[in-house]
């Protein structure tokens, strides 16, 4: 299929555009890295980042806050206790402050919850001092990614870095105020859609996600997961 925008510079899959995400990357090898990826397409385009920089891999865990009676819609983000709201649709559907904290204590509870499972009983890897790489599979909006830095940086990292393939320039602009650097691969103008720059864009099941972290771990030397997966 033609691209529709004029533009060939598509990612053949998530891999492609994590090996070349990583060459982007390459200035903080040999730094105190780690990688953290949202799932669950994020994570397989960190775990490329990860392996080619010899770097840890966690994930970090970002949800969208539905609007009540209209779930699609997005009032904001949470993850790690770190939260991310538009004012403005909030204003404009008249939410409450009440059920805005209770959306929020909802997600997060499920985000908790899925990080717990997809780490297999693993503890969150310390970021103190070290470089964060957070890494999504493209930045629409940015909601959840900003989330997920300022979840990080509460960890207290020497310095946070967002990575993606693809992004807009007015979303990766709102998001160099948030952390030390925004490292970005293709920034289209007229985006659209984070899948449209991809020639593949398969859905990522949780078992893969759990494997690629597996894997990562072993390669470090803490491959001391319990024998059955945390259900």
């Amino acid at each position: 299929m033609p691209f529709p925008f004029g533009d060939p510079t598509r990612f053949t899959d998530r891999l492609d555009a994590g090996r070349q995400l990583a060459r982007r990357l390459l200035h903080l090898a040999g730094r105190p890295l780690i990688v953290l990826g949202l799932p669950r397409g994020g994570v397989v385009v960190a775990h490329e980042v990860a392996s080619l920089l010899g770097a840890p891999l966690d994930v970090i865990v970002s949800r969208k806050l539905g609007a009540p009676q209209q779930p699609e819609l997005a009032i904001g983000a949470i993850a790690g206790g770190a939260r991310v709201l538009r004012e403005d649709v909030i204003a404009a559907l008249g939410i409450g402050a009440d059920e805005v904290d209770r959306i929020t204590a909802r997600e997060q509870e499920r985000a908790d919850e899925l990080e717990r499972r997809l780490r297999r009983g693993r503890p969150p890897l310390d970021v103190s001092g070290r470089v964060a790489v957070v890494v999504d599979d493209g930045l629409a909006t940015g909601a959840t990614a900003l989330a997920a830095v300022r979840a990080v940086r509460r960890r207290g990292p020497d310095r946070t870095v967002l990575a993606a393939p693809v992004a807009p320039p007015e979303t990766i602009d709102e998001l160099r105020r948030e952390v030390d650097e925004v490292v970005v691969v293709h920034q289209p103008r007229d985006f659209r859609a984070v899948g449209l720059w991809y020639e593949s864009f398969a859905q990522v099941s949780d078992d893969e996600v759990e494997a690629m972290l597996d894997e990562r771990a072993t390669a470090r030397g803490t491959s001391d997961q319990p024998a059955g997966r945390a259900r």
